[in-house]
């Protein structure tokens, strides 16, 4: 059965507001996103039912949706399953990530205050205990939250909007390599923290570009020894 493969705790409630599709959908990316249904992996519409606890037309729908935006694909004859990304568009999208954050961090520089500051360092000392908890879930969480409040205190809107349309993917291919990113990840966290503290938009922008593409490059080389 489906349910005996996910981790304990893994299964999102469906919070009862919101037409139950987009519900659905939004439960079963989730899935997706955090791994816990993995990549390539055969998704049956009645077991997904049974273990959301909705009948298999939400989850139909829910699988057409999720296949018209690329996380799942639909095969004649065969059935859903979760999407295996290519090491091109893991490399496409990781790069863009780059552009959006690196532009993020120039303007957080300029427009934090302390409240923001603040806010990124109770962030950056969560994502240190869950990796020295060895919470793998919890530090790929904290790290997008991280990154999102970094985006917020930049204050511009469209590039806002443009970091969340690749966020989800962004969490997709951090999963795999967080562990292995651990402590480091936050060191740099710490480094990106002083540099808008100081307002040196030129150090942040540097220190957030070299980050993401510590990231890139440790996707890239995840299955090596």
């Amino acid at each position: 059965m489906l349910s005996a493969g996910l981790p304990q705790g893994a299964v999102p409630r469906l919070e009862r507001p919101g037409p139950l599709r987009e519900r659905v959908y939004e439960a079963l990316l989730e899935l997706i996103t955090t791994r816990a249904l993995r990549p390539g992996q055969h998704l049956v519409e009645s077991e997904l039912a049974g273990l959301l606890g909705v009948s298999r037309q939400p989850v139909r729908e829910a699988l057409q949706r999720l296949n018209t935006e690329g996380w799942v694909d639909l095969r004649p004859a065969q059935g859903a399953f979760v999407h295996e990304p290519t090491e091109e568009e893991a490399d496409q999208l990781l790069s863009v990530r780059t552009v959006l954050e690196a532009e993020a961090a120039r303007l957080a520089a300029a427009n934090s205050g302390t409240v923001g500051i603040a806010a990124l360092e109770e962030l950056c000392t969560k994502g240190e205990q869950a990796v020295a908890d060895d919470d793998v879930d919890l530090a790929v969480a904290t790290n997008a939250a991280f990154h999102a409040k970094v985006m917020q205190l930049a204050g511009n809107v469209v590039l806002s909007e443009l970091a969340g349309q690749v966020d989800r993917r962004v969490r997709w291919y951090y999963t795999p390599v967080a562990r292995r990113r651990g402590i480091q990840s936050w060191i740099e966290h710490r480094s990106l923290i002083a540099a808008i503290s100081s307002r040196d938009g030129q150090r942040a922008t540097e220190i957030m570009r070299s980050h993401t593409e510590h990231t890139r490059k440790t996707y890239h080389q995840r299955g090596e020894s």
